[in-house]
């Protein structure tokens, strides 16, 4: 108790509320990125944690979406963005195990935000503590790390399979490391050579760049695949997939990739007896064996990062993801 006193008022005393940022972003209107104003934060309650913004990673595609009113996204002004790394400053007095001056990765989808009031009181909250040895920044993409994991974990991936990821951004890159984690044979497929060069470098067996002419001969060369995961949202892929007979007998599809709709040829499964997984979330499990793979270097964060920027050079980086989305890869902004 003393310790836990002590951390207290060390993280007070040099933690002022009123040095605290006040903003948000928001997106006002399609196409424009504005920050807005949150207020002072309030004194947490008896259940509560006040959580201080220390680094905030873009999830690509889920804030294009709703940036650009795509597939469903519509409401404005909208918040966007689940990837929060977080120091606790406040806490309330029945906050269990959570201390100020912890460290932690906070996954709640409540946009970018210099602030959080958390309500741990109703069971575990969507949030994981960071070790001191950790780089903060790089946490700051555990959100799309997680969502690949819970992805090849709902297809089943397992030891031994041939795995073939379509589409290397955030999420497909990590979706290949956790299945070459899991012990799978991964084969990647893309067209944007420096993202295939990425795959690579992180432990993805095979690469096909999927422009050049040869790009389904070699796909098929490797095939059938136990798993395939599509993380471009490419409208023709489950036709594909079938026309080239790219899946194996009781092997899986997971649509990853957000799309309006989505059509299939009824024999793909038939055939196969195969499946289709959607799967789009995370929990606090997948969080804590990711810190331990980034720990032991099976899953690697900095290959990926691409930007690194303070909060205020936002507007810019918005501009980009509207105008030329594939400038932008691993995206982090720095609150400090």
């Amino acid at each position: 108790m003393a310790s836990s006193l002590r951390r207290y008022e060390t993280v007070i005393r040099k933690e002022p509320l009123d040095t605290m940022r006040e903003i948000g972003i928001e997106f006002p209107a399609k196409g424009q990125m504005s920050f807005c104003e949150l207020g002072v934060p309030p004194a947490p309650e008896a259940g509560q944690l006040l959580l201080e913004t220390l680094y905030s990673g873009i999830t690509n595609g889920t804030e294009r979406h709703g940036l650009m009113a795509e597939h469903g996204y519509s409401g404005f002004p909208g918040r966007h963005g689940y990837q929060h790394v977080c120091r606790v400053v406040r806490c309330g007095s029945e906050v269990g195990d959570w201390f100020p001056g912890d460290v932690v990765f906070y996954g709640d989808y409540v946009g970018h935000r210099a602030w959080h009031l958390v309500d741990v009181s109703g069971g575990t909250p969507l949030m994981a503590k960071l070790p001191g040895d950790a780089d903060y920044g790089h946490c700051a993409l555990l959100g799309v790390a997680g969502v690949a994991l819970r992805a090849v974990r709902r297809l089943r991936v397992g030891v031994g399979q041939k795995v073939w990821v379509v589409g290397l951004g955030p999420i497909g890159i990590f979706a290949a490391q956790c299945a070459r984690a899991l012990g799978a044979h991964v084969s990647v497929a893309d067209i944007v050579a420096s993202r295939l060069d990425v795959a690579g470098r992180t432990g993805a067996q095979r690469a096909v760049n999927m422009s050049r002419d040869d790009a389904w001969e070699r796909v098929e060369a490797e095939a059938p695949y136990d798993v395939i995961v599509d993380c471009a949202g490419y409208e023709r892929l489950f036709l594909d997939v079938f026309e080239h007979g790219l899946l194996a007998r009781g092997g899986a599809v997971g649509a990853i990739a957000v799309r309006a709709q989505a059509c299939f040829p009824w024999s793909l499964l038939h055939t196969t007896e195969a499946s289709i997984e959607v799967s789009c979330h995370f929990s606090v499990a997948e969080l804590e064996c990711l810190l331990e793979w980034t720990r032991t270097g099976a899953v690697q964060i900095e290959p990926m990062v691409s930007h690194s920027v303070g909060i205020e050079e936002a507007p810019a980086i918005y501009a980009t993801m509207r105008d030329d989305p594939r400038a932008l890869y691993g995206v982090v902004f720095d609150w400090r």
